[in-house]
């Protein structure tokens, strides 16, 4: 399993934690999503490397910026 962890600037609540972990699902490969508003994280979990780009893309579309942190 392979995990990128990133923090998002912008979630203040639930419904922006639902609103990035809709658009990271449509990811093919993504198995696990954590998303949390109180500490700004997005952990993503998946059995082959992710593309960062496609992540990043994703939290974008939700309408948030993202950075990989770990």
């Amino acid at each position: 399993m392979t995990t990128n962890e990133f923090q998002v600037t912008g979630m203040t609540c639930g419904h922006c934690e639902m609103s990035i972990r809709e658009e990271v699902a449509e990811i093919p490969g993504v198995a696990d999503i954590q998303v949390s508003a109180q500490t700004g994280t997005l952990v993503v979990t998946g059995p082959d490397s992710l593309d960062d780009a496609k992540i990043l893309a994703a939290v974008a579309e939700a309408g948030y910026s993202a950075v990989r942190t770990v």
